[in-house]
């Protein structure tokens, strides 16, 4: 991919980073942390890998997105308005009565949702199940699935992902968002899922691992992904920073589901270069 496309992924991560601060402060709520920490992520699916079409939100030949780490869907919500799917003011409404951006995605309400989460565990799940459903009727397109690492604690999960690696489902990937850092302690503190590599590849996946920051390598990485998926099921390992960007969010496990006051909103923004 060209240095001069790269850099414009870079400076839109950096710009929907800003968008996600101002959207959890204006809310005084959000799960700030752990969309910090996908925000490359998000971008490079969105803006170079995906197959999506704002205009076009249900064509049936359009790549599928599950967000199984549906708390962050602060870091999803403004990657999506970034996208067009719906107007970037609309994110003042986030987690308001009757909004269509609930604190949790909802594929009823918000357009571009693909799959209602929240409920961790379950994406992976319905990601597959997409993929059994696309083959039946035989269409064509990727299914993506990102999870938290403290998700794959949980035994659904497994699950999946050995239905997932035993029938060889292909064109399916899925992301690992992998902070090191959940709800209440470290990953590692409280339920070490090392070593985690071998353990997808132990379930018949194929694996590959790149910083989950560093855009070119995402690029690279996703793109490879794709090919490989093309025989069967692919996990990407990102390395993430929780928090990532704000020196006082990142890796600090307080940051999880708060929002920042306006002291820490104001410090944090000068940080990321200012207001949009």
């Amino acid at each position: 991919m060209k240095k001069e496309n790269i850099e414009k992924l870079e400076q839109r991560a950096k710009k929907i980073r800003r968008m996600v601060l101002e959207t959890v402060h204006h809310a005084g709520c959000g799960h700030t942390g752990g969309s910090l920490s996908a925000i490359e992520i998000l971008t490079v699916l969105y803006f170079h890998a995906m197959n999506v079409d704002p205009k076009k939100p249900q064509k049936t030949d359009r790549d599928r997105y599950v967000q199984s780490k549906g708390h962050a869907s602060p870091a999803y919500y403004c990657t999506l308005a970034d996208k067009g799917f719906f107007p970037i003011v609309e994110l003042k409404t986030f987690d308001c009565v009757d909004s269509r951006l609930q604190g949790h995605p909802c594929m009823k309400r918000t357009p571009g949702v693909d799959f209602s989460t929240g409920s961790l565990g379950q994406g992976l799940s319905g990601a597959i199940g997409m993929a059994l459903g696309r083959d039946k009727l035989g269409l064509d397109f990727n299914v993506y699935c990102l999870l938290g690492d403290g998700e794959c604690q949980e035994g659904q999960v497994w699950e999946a992902m050995m239905y997932a690696g035993y029938h060889k489902v292909k064109k399916l990937i899925a992301i690992v968002d992998y902070n090191k850092v959940q709800l209440a302690e470290n990953v590692q503190n409280t339920l070490d899922i090392e070593p985690l590599a071998d353990k997808w590849r132990a379930f018949r996946w194929s694996v590959v691992e790149c910083d989950g920051h560093d855009v070119a390598a995402l690029v690279s990485t996703i793109d490879e992904a794709k090919e490989q998926s093309l025989f069967g099921p692919v996990v990407v390992i990102a390395h993430t920073v929780k928090g990532k960007g704000v020196s006082f969010m990142e890796g600090n496990y307080k940051w999880h589901g708060i929002a920042p006051n306006d002291k820490e909103f104001a410090d944090a923004m000068d940080e990321l270069g200012g207001c949009l």
